[in-house]
């Protein structure tokens, strides 16, 4: 887990970058976008809206989920810039972690003044 808590600070530091140079209220793209940006910057792996496929009951489906960005094929981080984050925000990234057999996510929140507590560890 040294390695994904070392991915971690890089995106929690890139995080807080973009937050104060672009501020809250654009779309999740666009902080996606940066993110991506920042990350390769530190000379990541960063892999967009990432396919990742689900099996059940023997049969595997190609376009299982798509998340936001996948670091380093290590770390999660789905983007949002919404109100509030809300427990299906919480429960949709533990989902993810778990189909992809990943330890650590990330969910920040890029609608709020302060990223402080806007972004959140979420552990499989």
């Amino acid at each position: 887990m040294d390695r994904e808590n070392k991915i971690s600070y890089d995106i929690r530091g890139a995080a807080f970058k973009i937050n104060k140079t672009l501020g809250p209220g654009l779309l999740e793209s666009v902080y996606e976008t940066a993110l991506a940006h920042e990350l390769k910057k530190m000379l990541h792996s960063v892999k967009t809206q990432a396919m990742l496929p689900v099996e059940y009951d023997g049969i595997i489906m190609e376009q299982g989920f798509r998340i936001d960005l996948l670091i380093d094929d290590l770390v999660i981080v789905e983007v949002k810039s919404v109100e509030s984050l809300s427990p299906t925000h919480h429960k949709q990234l533990l989902t993810y972690l778990k189909l992809s057999k990943k330890k650590l996510g990330l969910l920040i929140n890029f609608n709020a003044p302060s990223l402080k507590n806007s972004i959140v560890r979420v552990v499989n």
